[in-house]
């Protein structure tokens, strides 16, 4: 049974949509469920995702010149490795645009810290119970967050002087 398959199996009223081409499997999910879906890709022995590649963001505002037909306007996506078995699995979460949050991981991969700051620097998705989640690359006076579709991308920023 594939990764995708025990997820499926497992969670299968919270997954909003699946696909697995050429082995690389994906799944989304409601961000209700994501921690209990985290904890389970990495303590189930058959699966043991040990290791949290990246976790990034996709902002969907825009998409071949209109909306998208998307309930949701983010996805957060976490990429998730087994070095036991060699098998990898990528976790979608839907997240909406009027309450951008979803739980921190860091409590079970200390890699998603640094992930989870760069998301919320670049595209304003909070991440409930984040240890420290503050900008990480941009300064702290950027208003805004850069990656975001409906970010202007000719706004004048406070500019800052050297801190003495």
């Amino acid at each position: 049974m594939t990764p995708l398959q025990r997820v499926q199996e497992k969670f299968s009223q919270d997954i909003l949509e699946t696909h697995a081409f050429r082995g690389d499997e994906t799944v989304l999910i409601r961000p209700s469920v994501l921690g209990e879906v985290a904890k389970f890709l990495k303590t189930t022995p058959e699966l043991d995702f040990n290791f949290l590649m990246d976790v990034t963001a996709v902002d969907y505002l825009f998409f071949a010149g209109g909306r998208i037909p998307k309930e949701f306007r983010f996805e957060v996506v976490y990429h998730f490795l087994s070095l036991k078995y060699n098998h990898r699995l990528r976790l979608k979460v839907a997240v909406d645009e009027k309450n951008p949050e979803v739980d921190t991981l860091t409590d079970l991969w200390a890699s998603a810290n640094w992930y989870e700051r760069e998301v919320w620097d670049m595209f304003g998705i909070k991440f409930k119970g984040h240890p420290n989640l503050k900008r990480i690359l941009m300064y702290e006076e950027f208003q805004g967050h850069a990656l975001r579709k409906d970010y202007p991308f000719n706004k004048r920023q406070p500019l800052i002087g050297p801190q003495n």
